[in-house]
């Protein structure tokens, strides 16, 4: 939460004239009602297992459509069999670092604060960063955010994956 996931994502599909998708916009689109919804009604094992089903159907559609930048949330890297699926499916993957406590100062200032069902206080959205730091850290590549413009952060990532040159990923997955 507060990465930048959603903000560098869209960034750097847009430099790479790529197409751009946030995992939980398209469980919202599957399940027709917000991510806070799902959490409150259901529980966070209804929203894991729909987060599932659509990481799943996102990543079949990259066989025909592989130029694309993927917004994934933190808790779905976590979750195992979510993590096998990216690993078989071949994909890059990019951890977007910074301070559990610029991370907690970015998701307090947005507007939507009040709707994220695990952003808590400081003290539990540090422990839930520690806790999940172990598995981001699996990522293939690690980025630090902080300090950083969102458009920095996206020219960053260009650069060390050489997207703006013939031999970098541009055409793959």
């Amino acid at each position: 939460m507060g990465a930048g996931k959603t903000s560098v994502g869209r960034a750097l599909a847009g430099k790479l004239g790529w197409s751009f998708e946030d995992l939980d916009d398209r469980v919202e689109r599957r399940e027709r009602r917000a991510v806070a919804e799902i959490f409150r009604a259901d529980g966070e094992s209804a929203f894991r297992s729909a987060e599932r089903a659509a990481l799943q159907e996102l990543l079949s559609e990259l066989r025909s459509r592989p130029k694309r930048v993927l917004a994934v949330g933190g808790g779905a890297f976590v979750q195992q069999q979510n993590a096998d699926l990216i690993e078989a499916a071949g994909l890059p993957t990019i951890f977007l670092d910074a301070t559990s406590d610029e991370l907690w100062r970015r998701c307090s200032e947005m507007p939507q604060a009040a709707e994220r069902p695990l952003l808590g206080n400081l003290e539990s959205f540090r422990n839930l960063y520690n806790t999940r730091r172990a598995y981001y850290l699996k990522a293939s590549f690690h980025q630090s955010t902080s300090g950083k413009s969102v458009e920095q952060v996206a020219a960053e990532i260009i650069q060390a994956f050489a997207l703006d040159s013939p031999s970098g990923l541009q055409g793959e997955k």
